[in-house]
């Protein structure tokens, strides 16, 4: 029964990732013109990598892991530079490009680890607070039916994803234990069932889908290693490392866990073992997906068992495409009602991490309007950097990058070094009085 609870709370990890792991293979995929054999490869071996990655994260040993309930997927931020890559030079250079840049992102760990002391509070509470609120846009376009669907803001789609989102809060309010923690699980599985009566639900991909898939080592060809998508998968994981950051410092948090920066060390390496692997197997970059932090903090199950759990069915997912095209029949109106309460819980918790910050200093309020304000202002206009050279773009066209480099470099000039000045002149005043 335990092992069963486990595995129940597990899924519910997989399916709070598995669309944003699913559409970035199938974005890329399409524009780079694969065939339907391909792009079926693409998804499946990205499942697989995800959970291999996850596992790799959630581990702790002396190298690699930080050892918290953190699942790991594909990045967007690596959606328009690989496309652009693939079409200037070739597939392979892609994978080129992301050996490369695991390799990087590995051995400079070290380096980026002593880079936490420019994450106090005031930016990692910001940083939290903005990832969670670029996310719910992703909410409401699916709650309306899918951001590019034909029928979007039809009153059908709305009362299903409202009802689902009323059930969740029903099954919070009036359980506890074993059924508060799936109750997301719950929505899900009731509100597929009423859509499916609605005639909502498309079965042709369960029908359609293999039984087995055999994953091959650099089935698109041998990598090829270019400059120029090398420096540009560098910028990448950078990006998704300030975005990663955020993202163990609410998990320590809800976890009521210090982190080192040995630890911090041991969670990039991880990452860059991760991307290393993805590029090896002809995956993706990973990153830590911030959407499963509100599922934690929902369910209140806090420990690594069950991520290990969600990694294991993913691999089996990517091994098995008949298992992961289940996960494909949940409406996207359904998945916008579930949404709204795991991503909302982010917003939640990184307003929690900035009750912990000094609010009564003019400089911390400044750094939190301007750095969610710019996350937020990036968000709604995605298009305000869009005259940018493309490489300045990747750090510049997502809200949550973007929202984090502001409260980063605000942190440093109007804290960090106003403090180290006023030590270094109070120092000089001491000696010279001495």
């Amino acid at each position: 029964m335990k092992q069963m609870k486990a595995t129940a709370i597990g899924l519910q990890h997989v399916l709070a990732m598995y669309a944003g792991a699913v559409i970035v293979p199938l974005i890329v995929g399409a524009q780079l013109g694969l065939s339907g054999e391909k792009l079926t490869y693409l998804v499946s071996i990205d499942l697989l990598m995800c959970g291999i990655a996850t596992i790799l994260q959630a581990m702790s040993n002396r190298f690699f892991g930080i050892g918290l309930p953190v699942v790991l997927g594909c990045t967007f931020t690596a959606v328009a530079p690989m496309i652009s890559i693939g079409s200037n030079f070739g597939i392979t250079a892609i994978y080129g490009a992301i050996i490369f840049t695991g390799l990087f992102v590995f051995l400079c760990a070290p380096i980026f680890g002593k880079l936490v002391q420019y994450f106090p509070p005031v930016v990692t509470g910001s940083v939290v607070t903005i990832i969670g609120i670029t996310l719910i846009p992703v909410a409401m376009d699916n709650m309306a039916g899918g951001a590019d669907s034909e029928n979007y803001g039809a009153i059908s789609n709305l009362m299903l994803a409202f009802g689902v989102l009323v059930f969740i809060i029903v099954l919070q309010r009036a359980f506890t234990g074993f059924v508060r923690a799936v109750s997301i699980l719950i929505g899900l599985v009731i509100g597929t069932i009423v859509a499916a009566v609605m005639g909502k639900v498309d079965f042709s991909p369960l029908m359609d889908s293999a039984w087995l898939h055999i994953p091959k080592p650099f089935y698109f060809g041998t990598p090829t290693f270019e400059i120029a998508p090398i420096i540009t998968m560098i910028l990448v994981a950078i990006v998704s490392i300030v975005e990663s950051t955020g993202v163990y410092f609410a998990l320590s948090d809800i976890c009521d866990r210090k982190l080192t920066e040995k630890e911090i060390t041991k969670g990039y390496r991880a990452e860059g073992l991760a991307i290393f692997l993805g590029g090896f197997m002809n995956a993706f970059p990973y990153t830590t997906y911030s959407q499963n932090v509100g599922l934690v903090q929902l369910s209140g199950v806090k420990t690594r068992n069950v991520i290990f759990i969600a990694g294991g069915l993913l691999i089996a997912i990517g091994l098995i495409p008949k298992i992961g095209a289940i996960t494909t029949l949940i409406p996207e109106p359904v998945l916008g009602g579930a949404m709204v309460p795991m991503f909302g819980m982010v917003v939640a918790y990184g307003i929690k991490m900035l009750g912990n910050v000094d609010l009564k200093k003019q400089e911390n309020l400044l750094i939190i309007a301007c750095s969610v304000g710019m996350g937020l202002g990036v968000t709604v206009a995605p298009d305000l950097f869009a005259k940018f050279p493309e490489q300045i773009q990747i750090l510049t066209d997502n809200g949550i990058v973007a929202g984090s480099f502001m409260a980063i470099v605000l942190n440093v000039f109007l804290n960090i070094v106003p403090n180290k000045v006023k030590k270094n002149t109070t120092h000089t005043t001491q000696e010279v009085a001495s």
